[in-house]
């Protein structure tokens, strides 16, 4: 793919990027897939994808309580649980407000510990990180932002997020659907949206405007980016994600560029 080699125009020191099918094909991809960079925020797919693993081994359930009083894994997952960004102090009463937090994430691993009797890095090393054969992705520091990787581990990832072998398709499915509807709230480097839809830790796309995916974008697309230049997609309908990893922070360039490169992936694709 020629459109992949448009990270070399980027404003950055180092950049890696691959475009993959569900089945593993690797479509296109430019730069060191070895390099270990930080994930930033993109580490949450992680912990959400290891939270729905605890789920759907019973160890966790979706509404039992966690966090905040009034407030379950569920809320924490879509980032209604009313707490800081990276405050551990409740700013709304849970399922009222869209609040992005990090510290919601670090509770939520702190349910999944409990409940499971396994600290929450080891059990993400044994359930999700193992078996997905990720010898380069580790948590190194808060489970909401914390993890480093390479783009080889984060291809293989994005292959499970298409067709998914460590979960059910429909908990999946359920993780990627708008999770409390109709709240609005600021997506973090991209301003207020009305609605901020979220799934179970998975941004959504929908029709946000303006947004870090492309406008050829489907509304079914999915992911998350990082403070650290870094993002992740799935976009069904195109049947492709893309793993983006950088070594300079989210910032106005990254707010232009990555849009012009993932319609320019989208259009390549046809």
């Amino acid at each position: 793919m020629d459109s992949v080699r448009l990270i070399d125009q980027w404003p950055v020191d180092n950049a890696a990027v691959a475009v993959v099918r569900a089945d593993g094909t690797l479509l296109g991809a430019h730069g060191d897939r070895a390099r270990v960079f930080p994930l930033a925020s993109v580490t949450k797919l992680l912990t959400a994808y290891t939270t729905l693993i605890a789920v759907e081994e019973g160890a966790v359930e979706l509404d039992q309580p966690a966090g905040p009083e009034g407030a379950t894994v569920r809320h924490l997952l879509a980032h209604t649980a009313g707490l800081g960004f990276n405050e551990h102090r409740v700013l709304a009463p849970p399922g009222q407000r869209r609040l992005y937090s990090t510290a919601g994430f670090e509770q939520l691993a702190d349910a999944v510990t409990e409940h499971t009797g396994i600290a929450f890095e080891r059990y993400q090393r044994e359930a999700l990180l193992q078996p997905l054969g990720l010898p380069d992705t580790v948590l190194t520091g808060s489970v909401g932002a914390g993890a480093e990787s390479t783009v080889n581990d984060l291809v293989r990832f994005a292959a499970e997020l298409q067709r998914p072998t460590l979960l059910h398709q429909t908990t999946l499915d359920e993780a990627t659907t708008v999770a409390f509807p109709g709240m609005s709230g600021v997506l973090p480097g991209f301003g207020h949206q009305k609605p901020n839809d979220w799934g179970l830790g998975f941004e959504l796309r929908d029709h946000k405007d303006p947004h870090w995916t492309g406008k050829r974008s489907s509304p079914r697309t999915f992911g998350h980016f990082g403070q650290s230049g870094t993002f992740l997609w799935v976009d069904p309908e195109a049947g492709v994600s893309c793993v983006a990893l950088t070594d300079r922070d989210f910032g106005p360039w990254a707010a232009q560029a990555w849009p012009e490169f993932t319609d320019a992936v989208l259009a390549e694709l046809g």
